[in-house]
């Protein structure tokens, strides 16, 4: 039986819709094969989000909707913050304890498209999971699937469940890759309000508000092709 300090990370929340029917099927799918054990689902359900969604920079992050559990399933793409909710909401389908964290980081490895379009390397508010497995608080991240990895020459990242899983810090030519700044916390739902409020604060005001009236008039339409992008090193 699971303890009542860790109640808040197995319930489902607007955001982390582990109830949702498609989520709690996708979730009986990536586990069939595993032994049983929670540290054999966390390791299967993470290389499910991991490999099995896009990661795509681009899409819109205002509202709660942009990073619900189900849409993410729908949209089959995401970048880290709606990775990391989907495999959170996975875990709690599967009766595992599962919050959201995040960090703020450095890419040094970005496209040189990102780079312009966000006025900056540095990404604030980086998604990760975090599972409560064999009495401890274990972080997967989940968010580059490994056909980006092998194109950035990154080491795509492992998960075994009893470890932490966070961004290597140099790809494999030993250039600088990921680099961590600031630790933001977990959380047991995604906190929308704060992350475009650090966004601004980051980026500029007005930089994200062109953002978000550009995914309005384009009806959030998908406009940017990160995949085709060239690996860019200032």
């Amino acid at each position: 039986m699971k303890s009542d300090k860790n109640k808040d990370y197995i319930t489902p929340t607007p955001i982390i819709d582990s109830d949702n029917e498609r989520v709690v099927e996708t979730a009986e799918k990536a586990v069939k094969d595993s032994d049983g054990s929670e540290v054999s689902k966390v390791v299967s359900l993470y290389y499910a989000v991991r490999d099995g969604i896009w990661y795509d920079p681009y899409l819109p992050f205002c509202r709660p909707e942009h990073f619900r559990a189900s849409h993410i399933l729908e949209l089959g793409r995401a970048f880290c913050i709606g990775k990391a909710a989907l495999l959170c909401a996975l875990g709690r389908a599967c009766g595992i304890p599962s919050r959201v964290g995040f960090a703020d980081v450095r890419n040094h490895l970005a496209t040189r498209e990102l780079v312009e379009f966000l006025g900056s390397d540095i990404f604030v508010f980086h998604g990760y999971t975090e599972f409560y497995v064999n009495g401890k608080w274990v972080k997967a991240t989940p968010a580059f699937n490994i056909e980006l990895c092998r194109k950035h020459n990154v080491a795509p990242l492992e998960f075994n469940g009893r470890q932490d899983s966070v961004f290597h810090p140099y790809n494999q030519d030993k250039q600088l890759f990921m680099e961590y700044l600031n630790d933001r916390g977990t959380y047991a739902d995604v906190p929308v309000d704060e992350i475009v409020a650090a966004m601004q604060a980051t980026y500029g005001v007005e930089r994200v508000k062109k953002w978000i009236a550009a995914y309005d008039a384009s009806d959030n339409a998908i406009t940017r092709d990160f995949a085709s992008e060239e690996v860019y090193r200032p």
